[in-house]
């Protein structure tokens, strides 16, 4: 006699993202609102343009390194997660765990809360009244800005609700047209036809060592986001092969874009000018076109702000997403839409937190608080190539770190001097991180007793 009760039928991710929209992630998500703003901080930090540039090549190398090594770790392991899977493949639940408990509460939803408030300010330069105070909360001020800027982030979360294929043809979009705009304030920089003397440094500028790391960890900032790809690995079509080349291909072209940028900028402007503005790019059209290239840049970094929280939405959600269905998380973050096929219940935690983040304005500190103890966990992810090369010699491997073993330590080896850097010059926030990051173990270890004996597959 058949039964007449059935398992509920469990859904899974759709592969519905080709080569374009993997390389539109890595793009779009990389270039935010770092390069309009970054280059004051790090010739104020170095002095002169030469060390600018070489900054911005290690830096660039360093994510370089990193996108070659996690290359292979996604083409080997495409499941949704991205660092959540080669870390607990690698070295165990716990560190999984934590990755993706750091994602949810403090390091996606607080890298997304940041940029919705960047582009509420840049939208300020043509509504100033977003800058107002609408409400006070007791010592929480709410300006109409942020109430935009939650508006935002519920709206794209809505839209990668309805669809992964309908969140990617988004970022898509915005990334060709951001990068449009961006190669075109290039081209009119260097199109110049008064270019700027070398001029003098910037005053005040630290020894070359610190200086040097200080310019890193900016150029650091700028550029990542390339590995939020691989947290979508899941839904990307033929993985194997659109994996590493969206990984090389993205970050390699985000090198070239900011090179040229600064390029730009410093033929227009001297290093004192770059250094005395904090929207680098806006200053340099405003030399060229007046206000309306003022006004211009305002707008291409919007775009290219909008593009990179759209994509922090695509890919962030998937983590939390991950660990509920090895049930490290809440229940419901596992549940995937019978008709749209998108980590619904995810989708809308993570942009929730983020919105709430952007009311309380503490966002800022939260992040910093966690950068340290994240880059401990993004190195360990990429020394997972060591480790599984050993721990999984089955492991089939249709791309291999190219450079290894050369280029994985590379990466290891800028990632410890971050490290080292950021815990002389800002030991209480690195310690705090720490224990940020570990108040996730109580929650790991009860999730951990509720699980069957068998855990589930991703």
């Amino acid at each position: 006699m058949k039964s007449t009760t059935s398992e509920p039928k469990v859904h899974e991710l759709k592969r519905d993202l080709g080569l374009a929209a993997a390389l539109a992630i890595v793009i779009g998500t990389v270039i935010g609102s770092g390069i309009f703003r970054v280059p004051q901080t790090m010739i104020n930090n170095v002095g002169t343009v030469p060390l600018v540039f070489l900054v911005w090549v290690v830096g660039g190398a360093l994510s370089l390194a990193g996108a070659l090594t996690y290359a292979e770790l996604a083409a080997a392991m495409p499941g949704a997660g991205g660092e959540y899977v080669y870390l607990t493949e690698a070295w165990g639940p716990v560190w999984g765990f934590l990755y993706s408990w750091t994602q949810m509460w403090i390091g996606k939803s607080g890298s997304i809360a940041t940029l919705a408030t960047a582009f509420f300010e840049y939208t300020a330069h043509f509504v100033p009244q977003f800058e107002n105070v609408w409400i006070s909360l007791g010592p929480f001020p709410i300006k109409y800005g942020q109430v935009f800027a939650l508006v935002l982030i519920l709206v794209l979360g809505l839209v990668n609700y309805f669809g992964v294929r309908f969140g990617g043809g988004v970022q898509i979009a915005m990334t060709v047209v951001k990068v449009g705009l961006i190669v075109f304030v290039v081209i009119a920089g260097l199109l110049y036809a008064h270019p700027a003397s070398t001029g003098v440094p910037p005053l005040g500028v630290p020894g070359i060592a610190t200086g040097f790391f200080a310019a890193l960890v900016a150029a650091l900032w700028a550029y990542d986001g390339w590995n939020n790809v691989g947290m979508v690995a899941s839904e990307i079509k033929n993985p194997q092969r659109n994996l590493p080349l969206a990984l090389i291909m993205g970050t390699s072209l985000v090198i070239g874009i900011y090179m040229l940028a600064n390029w730009a900028y410093f033929r227009v402007l001297t290093p004192v000018e770059v250094g005395a503005h904090k929207l680098v790019a806006a200053e340099m059209m405003q030399r060229i076109q007046g206000p309306a290239g003022a006004a211009l840049v305002s707008i291409a970094a919007m775009i290219s702000i909008f593009a990179a929280l759209n994509g922090s939405i695509l890919t962030g959600a998937r983590v939390p997403y991950a660990a509920a269905r090895d049930g490290l998380f809440f229940k419901a973050a596992a549940r995937v839409h019978p008709v749209f096929r998108t980590p619904g219940v995810s989708i809308l935690m993570v942009s929730g937190w983020a919105a709430l983040l952007v009311l309380s304005g503490k966002y800022d500190d939260l992040f910093n608080f966690v950068i340290f103890g994240s880059w401990i966990l993004y190195a360990m992810a990429a020394a997972s190539v060591f480790v599984l090369r050993r721990k999984r010699p089955d492991l089939i491997r249709p791309y291999k770190t190219l450079g290894y073993p050369v280029v994985p330590i590379l990466f290891l080896i800028g990632a410890a001097a971050l490290e080292l850097s950021t815990l002389r010059d800002r030991p209480v926030q690195s310690i705090a991180g720490i224990v940020l990051i570990l108040l996730g173990l109580p929650f790991y270890f009860y999730w951990k007793r509720r699980l069957p004996l068998a855990r589930p597959t991703r």
